[in-house]
Order: structure tokens, then sequence, then C-alpha cells
């Protein structure tokens, strides 16, 4: 009895006998865990995403415009328009007749200057033909008359001349026979002068005259003719029609544009950029744009002008608002190779962060 004590006492001190422990089955998750999962995947995605959104590189997409060289077609005469043979978007070389107009009084003035041309070369050939034989003849006639009055005139005053100091004739028909005799000397004088006049002909003076009214009615006709050249308007290059401002029957004024054209062989493209940006490009650059006309298609383009636009909005000497006023400048790029199709007012963009 006392031998069992002490086993008895360790088991005590042992505790109750443990049942035997068996292994337990691995844990499964619950299904009503999994949409759990899906939010927090989907919460962490967002966050991910909004953080890129804000820490990346916003793009710059600048827009430009193509354009090309323009021709505004004005008259130099006003009249009404007769004929305009071009229709708008055709193509029309160089020397083309775009436009006819009308101008009455322009032509009667060309006729008046015509025929005062005509009577400056007869008054000319005239002088240089000299006097005819028939007149010098005439003049030679008159001038023997008068010569025979005089000796006649003389030989009258000398008879009443002795007459008078004789007593037999009364001082008055002296004084009157010595007025025949003046009067008769001066008329022979001046048919003296027409004779000679005759057989000299013209003087220098009077041929240079007779020439610069002929040169003045040719620089007339001259003159009304490069008007009437100007009612017909031609195209200086080969271009296409791209306005008609009038149309027949109507009246114009002299300046004022009647046909626009444009030279498909001359197009670039513009661009409208800030100076902060422009800082950064140069003359000879190129780069690709697209043209969303063209079904996107990527062209090449060269930088050939930079060129300011205007002056600021609202100059400002010191930074009073937080910022300093940009310049805007033009650029104008160039293809580098021919585009089909390309015109003028077609859009065209370009990525300045990949350019």
């Amino acid at each position: 009895m006392e031998a069992q004590l002490p086993e008895a006492k360790a088991q005590a001190a042992q505790g109750p006998p443990k049942a035997a422990s068996t292994p337990n089955p691995q844990r499964k998750t619950s299904p009503s865990s999994v949409p759990s999962i899906v939010v927090g995947v989907a919460v962490v995605a967002i966050a991910s995403l909004s953080i890129w959104y804000l820490v990346r590189g916003q793009p710059l997409l600048v827009q430009g415009e193509v354009d090309a060289t323009r021709f505004d077609m004005a008259a130099r005469v006003d009249g009404r328009v007769a004929d305009i043979p071009v229709e708008r978007g055709q193509d029309v070389a160089a020397g083309s007749v775009l436009i006819k107009i009308d101008n009455p009084e322009t032509l009667a003035q060309k006729n008046q200057a015509i025929t005062a041309e005509l009577v400056a070369e007869a008054q000319l050939a005239h002088i240089n033909a000299g006097t005819r034989a028939e007149d010098i003849a005439a003049r030679k006639a008159a001038l023997d008359r008068t010569q025979a009055a005089v000796v006649l005139a003389n030989k009258t005053y000398d008879r009443i001349s002795q007459l008078t100091g004789h007593g037999h004739a009364s001082v008055a028909e002296l004084d009157k026979a010595t007025d025949s005799l003046q009067e008769t000397q001066r008329a022979a004088d001046q048919a003296k002068s027409a004779y000679e006049e005759a057989v000299n002909g013209y003087t220098k003076e009077e041929r240079e005259i007779a020439q610069a009214t002929v040169k003045k009615a040719i620089a007339d006709i001259t003159e009304v003719q490069s008007i009437i050249d100007q009612m017909v308007v031609y195209a200086p290059v080969a271009s296409q029609v791209y306005q008609r401002n009038v149309e027949p029957g109507e009246y114009v004024s002299p300046g004022v544009p009647l046909i626009t054209l444009i030279d498909l062989n001359d197009l670039w493209v513009h661009f409208d950029l800030r100076e902060d940006l422009v800082k950064t490009l140069k003359v000879g650059d190129r780069f690709k744009v697209r043209v969303p006309a063209l079904a996107d298609r990527e062209i090449i383009v060269e930088v050939r002008l930079i060129a300011t636009k205007g002056e600021y909005a609202s100059w400002r000497a010191t930074r009073a608002t937080g910022d300093f006023d940009l310049r805007t400048f033009s650029i104008r790029a160039y293809p580098i190779d021919k585009v089909g199709g390309l015109r003028p007012g077609m859009s065209a963009y370009l990525d300045w962060q990949t350019r």
C-alpha cells in the first residue's frame, strides 16, 4: 500500500491523463471572403492609376493650319465685267485670261489720242517739206508790187514837194504824199520779209516744236493703251482659282480684288507658338505633323521662318501678377516632299514632346 503511494503521487502531479491528439484537417477559405479581395485589388489599381496620372507629364499637342501663297487679282480701271472665262477650283496656267472689263470711255480716249498723233505727224511733215514753189512765187510777186508802189510813191512825193516849193501845191498835199510813201515802204518791207521766210523755210525751233508734239501724241497713246491692257486680267503664275468675287455685268473699281488665286506648289504649315516653346526651335529643324484630312497621314516638314506676331497684349515690366506676359511667334514649316491632296485650310497636329 505504501509502495503504491509514490506512484499515485506522481500521477497526481502530472495531472489527469490527456486524450490522444488527432491531426486537424487543412483550413479552407470561406466563400464570403472573395468579394473583399476583389474590392481590395480594384482599390489598389485605382489608386495606382491616379498616382501615375498625377505624376506623369501632360502631352502638348500643337495645332497648325496649312496655308499657301495667295494672289488677289485686281484691275487698274473701272468698268463693267464683260467676261469671266474661269470657274472656282479651276487650274489655270501662267498668262491665262481671268477676267475682261469693258470701258467705252477709255477706248474713246485712245481714238482721240490716235487722231492727235495723225495731226501732229502731218504738221511735222508740212514743216519738213518747207514752203511750196507756188507760195514762193506768190510772195515774190507781192514783193515786186510793193517795190513798184514805192517807186511810184517816191516820184509822187518828189513832184508834190517841188510844186509846194514853188507855191503850186498845198502843204496838205505834201503831207498826204509823205504818208503814202511811208505806207508803201512799210508794205514793201513786210513783203520782203514774207518772201525771205518762204525762201528760207521753217526755223529750227519750229521743227523741234513739231517733233515734240508728235512725241507727246505717241506718249498719250501709250498711256491710254497701258490702261486698256489692264482691262484684261491675266494669271501671273500657274495656280488655282480660289475665289470669284464678281460676276459678269457688275461694275468694278480700280484696286478691288476680283479673283483670288492660290499657288498649290507653295504650301506650308503655319503654327502660332509661345516664346517659351520657340526657344527650343530653330530654322532648319524637321519634325512630323499629322493631317487628319488625309487620314491622319504623317508628313515631314522643315522650319523656314520664325517671326514675331505682334507686341504684348498688356506689357508689364515687373512680375506683379505671378507671371510674365509671353509673346507669340509665327512659324512656317514647309513639307520636304510634295504631298498629294494637301490643301490650304487643312489642320495639322504636332506632338511637341515627341517631335
